[in-house]
């Protein structure tokens, strides 16, 4: 048994009291493969192989064929151009493969657009954890001036103006005198996304029993994952997502890498000492992903695991060990959400137009 540099676990213990010490407690890599597979259920979890259901925002028939209609829907937007497919691409793991996302107006947005699959395991929502669930997250990019531009207002005036919008919310929320809120899209849209999970990845099929599901050097990299601190902040069923740590804990990874006008979780808390802290990402289907931190500025995998060695566990990491950690990023690729593009219902006459 070894630890992480006493000092870091100091520093790390302040700044996020509510992160126990014990997670800083690390296996040696020479842990035999029983142990190696107990080490890994009891700090990991599998991604269920059935849909998620949202505890306050039950799934029907009718609310998910909405909420897959709505994240398709480019009408949402104030230009009606962009869908939340637009920065979040089902068929690209989730994000867009851009550094930072292109909004309304050709306008830049400040952060790399995150996953949306496997989404509803995270504690919070966006890189800085303002949304505390998907609900709330739904809400954000369709009235974000740099996003998509619109507000709610227009938003909800957009989708009364499209009958078979009005019919579909009446089938998704027959409760409701007036459904089509914005309430009511929020809800629709976090239920569909909830369902973009990824299961099955050779890592679960592991955590499941089967040790031939990863190859030796993945399970080298599992063990130094788990060893080298990694799995201190990486952890949990999406393997992030659960917490919020500094980039940059123990050197800075540069101004391009952490561009020094965004303070991170510290505009949200309005707490000094959250400059810097983001929330840790989720590492699952990390290969479709690139490129990588809030910033987007890394677009290599082995280039990511070794400035996370050196930014926030002090490490110089050998590239021998860098490969094996890859190796094992690599099996968290799980079966990818199969997406039947929707029938948009299509606008009429009165329909508001997007603007010019």
């Amino acid at each position: 048994m070894r630890s992480v540099r006493p000092d870091l676990v100091a520093m790390m213990t302040r700044i996020f009291p509510y992160v126990a010490v014990g997670c800083c407690l690390l296996l040696s890599t020479t842990m035999g493969q029983a142990d190696l597979l107990d080490e890994a259920k009891s700090q990991f979890d599998i991604v269920p192989k059935d849909p998620t259901d949202l505890e306050h925002n039950p799934a029907t028939p009718e609310k998910l064929e909405l909420g897959k209609m709505l994240f398709f829907e480019t009408r949402l937007s104030k230009a009606h151009n962009i869908s939340c497919n637009t920065c979040h691409q089902i068929g690209r793991g989730g994000a867009d493969g851009r550094s930072t996302s292109l909004g309304h107006d050709w306008q830049h947005g400040g952060r790399n657009a995150p996953t949306v699959l496997n989404s509803a395991f995270n504690a919070a929502q966006f890189w800085d954890g303002r949304a505390a669930d998907l609900e709330e997250q739904a809400g954000g990019p369709i009235a974000g001036p740099v996003e998509m531009g619109s507000t709610a207002d227009q938003a909800v005036a957009q989708l009364k103006g499209i009958p078979g919008y009005v019919d579909a919310f009446g089938k998704a929320f027959p409760m409701d005198n007036d459904a089509v809120t914005y309430d009511n899209i929020k809800r629709a849209l976090a239920a569909f996304e909830a369902t973009l999970t990824t299961p099955n990845a050779p890592f679960d099929r592991y955590l499941e029993g089967d040790e031939n599901a990863l190859t030796a050097q993945q399970k080298e990299g599992l063990a130094l994952f788990i060893d080298e601190g990694c799995s201190s902040c990486h952890n949990g069923r999406n393997v992030g997502g659960g917490m919020y740590a500094r980039f940059g804990l123990a050197e800075s990874p540069g101004q391009q890498l952490l561009p020094p006008a965004d303070k991170g979780r510290a505009k949200v808390t309005k707490n000094p000492n959250d400059e810097y802290v983001f929330k840790v990402p989720t590492l699952r289907n990390i290969a479709l992903t690139a490129p990588y931190f809030h910033s987007g500025r890394v677009w290599d995998l082995e280039q990511a695991v070794a400035v996370m060695g050196r930014a926030q566990l002090g490490i110089q990491l050998p590239d021998e060990s860098v490969a094996k950690i890859t190796a094992f990023l690599q099996a968290l690729t799980g079966d990818q959400p199969q997406i039947t593009y929707p029938n948009l219902p299509p606008s009429v006459t009165a329909t508001p137009r997007p603007a010019e």
